[in-house]
């Protein structure tokens, strides 16, 4: 049976230790049957075996091998489109609602980190840099906007201040989040899937789904052997392939890439971000980057629509790593890695039921690891029967992509290269 290992980045080469996982070789029970050991799969069942459910979490590959082990590694709120677009799209109730989670996913992480004791070098702060002075005006919006729903960590800074959190000339503002943050995400991951086996929950690693049989007791198959269950919860992402054909016309995989340098040491390391915050600019196609426990550049960006791997990936971030810190000409790249999101239509994530017991939740757009956390909570409280929150998501809107299989990712690119040469142009 094939074994596939971690890809090469900064995150599995300096990941916790785990235990080995076996494969599923028979035919077990279970109340929950989680399909992918990532943020989303780990979140729903951490809430489920809390609440008294047993749980049986199956992993094609490797515990945080998607997505959930390789992103930039950043606590932001809110959703990859913001509560203002939401609620001109679903009105004030819905958003409502909506806006009052916006912000429960980092909470949620800082909580699980604590009681669990994860070891992932948790770090307070992000910053939304802003290049332009119509950036500015949003970023000002913005703080209104999620003051509103009862977010008040917040501070604007000037071009003063923000000089002050990182070494960059090119931001005339941008906004501080101290209930944003950062972590090495593959260790957040481990320390996650520790806690679901310190509950009782069992595991499986290198055991794909290949297919669902549905029905008022459905069965989940792999490879060798099958989980019968009460649920099933979909939580893939970008890595779940074609297993439930009806969600894949609304989502398209993409790839983002990162690069992570050699130690800066303590004295350049504190020059670039001398508090140690996380940074995102304000761009479409939007830069982000911050230190690791070990003072490196964890710089990435970019995006490659239909989740192809790029021949270089060095080529493509480190003039952008440049742009924003000359002063690391010198400086050598240890690792360059990529790794895929789900992308929908609305930038907003899919939730939803397929008839009366298989629940998914994908299509985080980016801006996936608070809202993953959050997502897990909402899909557990559903199982239990309080849909409120639940059904708030699944009432989104969501429509296919245009040009079905064959032309969606040209048709995004398309779009990309818009806003791209928008943000280029200071529109």
């Amino acid at each position: 049976m094939a074994n596939t290992p971690y890809p090469e980045s900064y995150y599995a080469a300096s990941a916790n230790t785990a235990p080995p996982r076996p494969a599923l070789q028979d035919d077990v029970e279970t109340d929950v049957c989680v399909i992918g050991a990532g943020y989303t799969g780990l979140s729903s069942a951490l809430f489920l075996l809390e609440n008294g459910f047993r749980v049986t979490v199956l992993e094609a590959a490797k515990v945080g091998f998607g997505a959930s082990g390789r992103n930039g590694g950043q606590i932001v709120n809110s959703y990859s489109r913001d509560i203002d677009v939401i609620e001109r799209s679903v009105g004030p109730k819905q958003a409502q609602l909506l806006g009052l989670m916006a912000f429960e996913g980092g909470r949620i992480i800082r909580e699980r980190v604590a009681k669990y004791n994860i070891q992932c070098d948790l770090k307070d702060g992000g910053v939304f840099a802003a290049i332009t002075a119509k950036q500015m005006d949003h970023l000002e919006s913005q703080k209104r906007l999620w003051e509103r729903f009862g977010h008040t960590q917040l501070e604007l800074l000037d071009q003063r201040r923000i000089r002050e959190v990182v070494a960059c000339d090119q931001y005339v503002g941008g906004m501080l989040d101290m209930s944003g943050g950062h972590i090495h995400p593959l260790n957040l991951v481990l320390g996650e899937a520790a806690a679901v086996e310190s509950l009782g929950g069992t595991i499986y690693e290198q055991s794909p789904a290949v297919r669902i049989e549905r029905g008022a007791n459905p069965v989940v198959h792999t490879p060798q052997g099958k989980v019968r269950a009460r649920f099933i919860i979909v939580a893939g992402n970008a890595y779940i392939g074609n297993l439930v054909p009806e969600l894949a016309a609304k989502s398209m995989p993409c790839g983002t890439q990162v690069i992570a340098t050699e130690p800066l040491g303590d004295e350049l390391a504190k020059r670039l971000l001398p508090q140690d915050y996380c940074v995102e600019d304000c761009n479409y196609l939007l830069d982000y980057y911050r230190l690791s426990a070990d003072k490196r550049l964890i710089f990435g960006g970019g995006v490659v629509y239909g989740a192809r791997d790029p021949a270089n990936i060095e080529a493509i971030i480190r003039p952008k790593m440049l742009k924003t810190f000359p002063q690391l000409k010198d400086v050598k790249i240890d690792y360059a890695w990529t790794g895929n999101f789900l992308l929908t239509l609305s930038r907003l994530p899919q939730v939803g039921r397929l008839g009366n017991n298989i629940y998914y939740s994908q299509g985080c757009s980016g801006h996936g690891v608070t809202y993953t956390h959050l997502a897990g909570k909402v899909l557990a409280e559903a199982l239990r029967g309080q849909a409120e929150r639940f059904d708030a998501f699944a009432d989104l809107p969501h429509y296919p992509l245009p040009g079905g299989q064959l032309l969606r990712t040209p048709f995004a690119a398309l779009g990309a290269w818009y806003y791209g040469l928008r943000d280029k142009l200071g529109f």
